[in-house]
């Protein structure tokens, strides 16, 4: 609930800051001062004492006036120049009853107000009840359809295993041509355009390939209304085949397959609806319900095809919107710009987005300064289920927010702080939770090791897939936790690298650039910066990172066994046992194990080693040799001593960790 500051409540009763602090203070509310802010509880109750005294003053006066009035009745008015009460002193003396009139005006006002605060509380505890979830939000308009909705187009969500072709699907589509500036001809993050037929028009989202950005797949799935999912005619299905697969269908939306590559010379498209099969999605031909369509986006070809099939799809959902409704819109991708600022890449589900509102979007407010459509093109306003970069936001925010229109800046910035405490809040809770992990962690295995990171990328939905891929990192491991210090969007600053340092972090830069000031404090405080390009070259890299991190393992290894058979008494030294060695060898300084009849007698090193007369380091099978040990003596013939030393293990991550698919 937003609170309330003392000068602002105090300004609305007319009042002083003192006086209603005062008033406070008889509540048992201290330490306050007129910049302190209370909830719209308090604030009633404050009132409420106010309104009781006000009514106790009112009727105080009007008893001190009625036994006025008795008085004057029965006193006699004194002549001209004789002792008695001056006019000027009696109208001073019994002034309360003509304030009688302003009493009750301000009685009337504080008794108003306290109506007004508490319908906004009832409001906003109202307000809290119906927040509805993201997926409820961001759904489609259902029920009665009012007279001036209008159709919208279908959002279609292109998914599918990396390198399969959606982006140049894509480009196809709309005749661009995206593929050739992506990093390693992969997608980086999510994007929306616009395709235009001679019917109708389709919104595509652009979700990334690679596995990495699993949960950027799933956030576009929430938002669309038919699934494309690509399969490579001479690859079928792989492993994020199946991730877009399982994500279509927990979105429970409609889902059109585009078999890819058909113009190769190794394609096989009826292998690839086998392997479909084997997904439990059965082609239409088949007797199923799914529509395949085999297409060559390079070549141009089935492309008519497939967006006749994904318009039949979508007349058959009846999608409609309502330019009138309060506006509601689904971030896809913000960013910062170094000179427009904030950019926010907004989804209108419904309602209408003009220059000029004021919009509340998760923890950031803003009045939309500036809207352009998918090409860049500035528009004044957004009609419903189109695409719109939004200019005006306060801050980045995170991709799949919802982002709502309010009537002025003051309820505005009171949500985005609520909202603000809120995260906080929930970060205090999780750090809670990580600090009981690390103490499980330490209990169960020993102590446990930190990569700190400081994590900057160039858009939100990269900066959250690397984020969860290294969250998956860390618990994949148990002596090494991972642990995100910092995680924003822009430039790696100085800032950022003061925060490594005070962290003992290192900063990972993702398509983002170092700036000048940057660079110099990475020098100064000693801080590691990364930068990479592509997701699967982080990962790798820091899961090698890992590797280095990893205390170091060893292993006994067999070197060689000797049989002793018999003693000798030696002054100064002991007794030592004459030996003959089976097996391998015994070597000077090694660990040795004596055992009789299978029992271990001893465990320690082989201080002494003899052959003749002679200290040698090694002494090989089948020879013979004397072997004595600083704190064992107890040799008798037919002990067996087994030789070993202890190797280091070349340390490795859980397979499957090293190298991400894709790569």
């Amino acid at each position: 609930m937003a609170k309330i500051r003392i000068f602002s409540l105090a300004n609305k009763l007319g009042l002083r800051s003192e006086a209603l602090i005062k008033v406070l203070a008889e509540m048992g509310i201290e330490d306050v001062t007129a910049a302190s802010a209370v909830d719209p509880d308090t604030a009633s109750a404050a009132v409420e004492l106010l309104v009781e005294q006000a009514q106790q003053a009112r009727r105080e006066a009007q008893a001190a006036a009625e036994a006025q009035a008795t008085q004057e009745e029965a006193r006699v008015e004194p002549a001209k120049g004789q002792p008695g009460v001056a006019e000027e002193e009696w109208e001073e003396e019994f002034a309360a009853p003509v304030h009688d009139a302003d009493l009750e005006e301000g009685l009337a006002e504080l008794e108003r107000h306290l109506a007004e605060l508490q319908a906004a509380a009832e409001a906003e505890h109202t307000e809290i009840k119906e927040i509805k979830p993201l997926s409820e939000l961001a759904a489609r308009p259902s029920g009665e359809r009012p007279d001036s909705a209008v159709e919208v187009p279908p959002v279609v969500t292109v998914l599918g295993h990396v390198d399969h072709g959606k982006t140049t699907l894509l480009d196809a589509l709309r005749q661009t041509d995206v593929v050739s500036g992506e990093s390693g001809g992969i997608t980086q993050h999510i994007g929306a355009s616009e395709v235009s037929t001679d019917a109708k028009t389709i919104v595509f989202i652009d979700t990334p390939g690679h596995e990495a950005f699993t949960a950027m797949r799933a956030r576009g799935a929430q938002v669309t209304d038919i699934a494309v999912l690509i399969v490579a005619a001479d690859d079928g299905v792989m492993p994020q085949t199946v991730e877009a697969i399982n994500h279509i269908k927990a979105a429970g939306v409609p889902m059109i397959v585009a078999i890819n590559k058909i113009d190769l010379p190794n394609a096989d498209i009826e292998a690839a609806k086998q392997d479909l099969l084997q997904r439990e999605i059965v082609p239409e031909e088949w007797g199923g319900d799914t529509i395949v369509v085999p297409i060559s986006a390079l070549q141009h070809e089935g492309l008519d095809e497939l967006l006749d099939m994904i318009l039949l799809v979508a007349e058959v959902q009846e999608l409609w919107a309502d330019p009138d409704a309060e506006f509601v819109g689904v971030v896809i991708e913000s960013s910062v710009d170094p000179s427009e600022g904030t950019l926010a890449t907004v989804l209108i589900r419904n309602g209408t987005l003009s220059v000029g509102d004021i919009v509340i979007c998760g923890t950031s407010w803003g009045r939309v300064r500036h809207l352009r459509d998918w090409r860049g093109k500035s528009v004044k306003t957004m009609q419903p289920g189109r695409p719109v970069e939004v200019i005006g936001l306060e801050h980045v925010v995170e991709a799949g927010e919802i982002m709502e229109t309010v009537q002025n800046t003051k309820e505005a910035r009171s949500r985005a702080e609520q909202a603000q405490q809120d995260e906080r809040e929930r970060q205090l809770m999780g750090q809670a939770e990580v600090q009981l992990r690390h103490l499980q962690q330490q209990f169960g295995s020993g102590l446990v090791k930190e990569l700190n990171i400081v994590l900057k990328s160039d858009v939100w939905g990269s900066a959250q897939a690397v984020e969860a891929n290294l969250r998956n990192l860390s618990e994949e491991l148990d002596e090494i936790d991972i642990n995100v210090v910092h995680s924003s969007v822009g430039d790696v600053t100085e800032s950022d690298v003061l925060l490594a340092a005070a962290s003992e972090a290192i900063v990972m830069g993702f398509r983002v650039e170092l700036s000048s000031g940057a660079r110099r404090a990475a020098q100064d405080e000693h801080v590691e910066i990364r930068s990479y390009d592509v997701i699967y070259e982080a990962l790798d890299d820091i899961s090698q990172a890992m590797v280095g991190m990893l205390d170091p393992i060893y292993e006994e290894q067999f070197i060689g066994e000797a049989e002793v058979l018999q003693t000798f008494a030696v002054s100064r030294v002991g007794t030592v046992a004459g030996c003959r060695v089976n097996d391998g060898r015994l070597v000077h300084g090694v660990r040795i194990e004596v055992m009789r009849d299978g029992e271990q007698l001893f465990d320690g090193e082989l201080t002494s080693l003899r052959r003749f007369e002679n200290d040698v380091a090694t002494v090989e099978a089948p020879q013979e040799c004397g072997v004595a040990t600083a704190d064992f003596n107890d040799w008798e013939p037919g002990d067996i001593i087994n030789a070993y030393q202890k190797v280091e293990v070349e340390r490795s991550l859980p397979k499957g960790m090293t190298k991400s698919a894709g790569s």
